[in-house]
């Protein structure tokens, strides 16, 4: 990966005096001196934007503050148990930990972080000038208690987006072929109708051309949370099933006949619809998970599909790793009639703004020069080169930025799109036993997807399953 590395001071501001110039500059410097020879130990998924914190980041804030950051990047589901392990047992191990948008309800329930507003509050002498919460984007919202305290710093944020391959889209051949076949004109889908079809279409049109070329994506391994995730949290909610099914202000229900929606007609329609686009898309569908997915998009392999945008850049734009850099569209995801609609209400969304933040564990024994490195990464300056390098924008200042605006062009407007049309996406449910509910549905969900079970009686199955892990966790009354 290309990382753009920042250069140089911030500009000083005319007319200061020179001692209080001096003190602004060398702000890091003088609230690290206390601390050089300290190391932290951080643990994260390995992602662009972690790894982008890893290898330019911290190598930036240990030359500034002589403070030692050691990253971990490692598996997602790796990265949670190290974690999780640490804050539970009180060992200490990490003083910063990756907080992805789903699971921060559960740590918030268990007291595992620090307040950062309330210890830069209590401790104005280590408060970077730089560092503004304010200027955080409104993702920074899924990070903070109901007092509005943040509890992590931003550090990545990026939508379930539409991708598909331009130059397939705008072929004269292909698009003569398709209108003869089909009756229609080539052009991203807005519809689920419209999605099948141009995915039957380019599937087809790989095989009778003999090229390895498929008309869709598809996050659908199966044994693994990936697969659930995209059914939950991208495919369902544009058929209408929102918060999985499960509806809160119904004692929690999940099933229908209890007022829920995770076996409902849609939820039966969207399973139905995306079981049939994994059976259409490449081979290798089966055993992908959010990574192969984008690897499978970056080599060419299929002419539309589903990818989480911090994938998008690099998929968009370095030949090194992708073989369609200058060929790649994005689109809003394919939804049923009204989802928009309700989603420009606040009563849905239509696909899944995802993310995650770099908090504090309480167990940390080196707190002071964990909340310095947190302000650092959240602070103005470092985040053009980030978002650059990673297609994630998490500070509202970002989007102004001349190379980001830039690479907005060469990404085809995904950071127009996460500015705008953002708002009609949506983080996971606030529910403390997210991960309970996965574990106790996914081993049916699974069973869907391998053919043991027909996907109706499974999410009939899978409904009942959740009501029983909510009744057993005491939600269910």
């Amino acid at each position: 990966m290309k990382h753009a590395l920042r250069t140089g001071l911030l500009a000083l501001t005319v007319g200061l005096t020179a001692g209080a110039t001096s003190a602004k500059a060398d702000f890091w410097s003088d609230a690290g001196a206390k601390l050089k020879g300290v190391t932290l130990h951080g643990v994260t998924e390995s992602t662009p934007p972690s790894n982008y914190i890893k290898n330019v980041l911290a190598p930036e804030f240990t030359k500034k503050t002589g403070i030692k950051v050691e990253i971990e990047t490692t598996s997602w589901d790796q990265m949670y148990d190290k974690a999780i392990k640490d804050m539970e047992a009180k060992t200490g191990i990490y003083d910063v930990v990756y907080i992805e948008q789903d699971i921060i309800y559960a740590y918030l329930a268990r007291n595992f972080l620090v307040d950062l507003s309330k210890s830069l509050k209590d401790n104005p002498s280590i408060k970077a000038p730089e560092f503004d919460e304010t200027h955080f984007t409104t993702f920074a919202n899924y990070f903070k208690n109901k007092d509005g305290d943040l509890f992590g710093t931003p550090i990545e944020a990026f939508l379930k987006i539409y991708l598909y391959r331009t130059d397939l889209f705008n072929d004269p051949a292909i698009k003569e072929a398709f209108k003869k076949e089909t009756g229609k004109d080539l052009a991203p889908a807005k519809t689920h109708e419209e999605y099948t079809r141009i995915a039957e279409f380019f599937s087809k049109w790989g095989k009778d051309h003999g090229g390895q070329l498929w008309g869709t994506t598809a996050q659908a391994h199966t044994g693994h949370p990936a697969s659930w995730y995209e059914f939950f949290e991208s495919v369902a909610p544009t058929f209408g099933v929102y918060n999985w099914g499960i509806d809160a202000s119904k004692n929690y229900a999940a099933s229908v006949a209890n007022g829920g929606s995770m076996n409902g007609d849609k939820a039966k329609r969207a399973l139905k619809y995306w079981l049939h686009l994994r059976d259409i898309a490449p081979p290798e569908s089966a055993a992908s998970t959010w990574t192969e997915v984008a690897s499978t998009f970056a080599a060419g392999r299929a002419a539309q599909g589903l990818v989480y945008g911090e994938n998008a850049a690099w998929i968009a734009s370095d030949p090194e790793k992708s073989k369609i850099v200058g060929k790649v569209g994005v689109a809003l995801p394919p939804t049923e009639p009204g989802v928009i609609e309700e989603a420009e209400a606040g009563k849905g969304y239509i696909g899944y703004y995802d993310g995650g933040a770099f908090g504090l564990p309480v167990t940390s024994r080196n707190k002071e020069a964990s909340l310095l490195f947190l302000q650092y990464i959240g602070q103005d300056s470092v985040q053009s080169g980030w978002a650059v390098a990673a297609p994630r924008i998490t500070n509202t200042v970002t989007y102004s930025d001349s190379k980001v605006m830039a690479m907005d062009k060469e990404l085809g407007g995904y950071y127009t799109m996460l500015k705008e049309q953002g708002k009609l996406f949506a983080g996971a449910p606030p529910y403390p036993f997210h991960a309970q509910v996965r574990e106790a549905t996914a081993p049916v969900f699974f069973r869907i997807l391998t053919g043991e079970v027909g996907p109706d009686e499974g999410l009939d199955q899978m409904a009942a399953a959740a009501e029983t892990e909510l009744t057993n966790l005491g939600y269910r009354q």
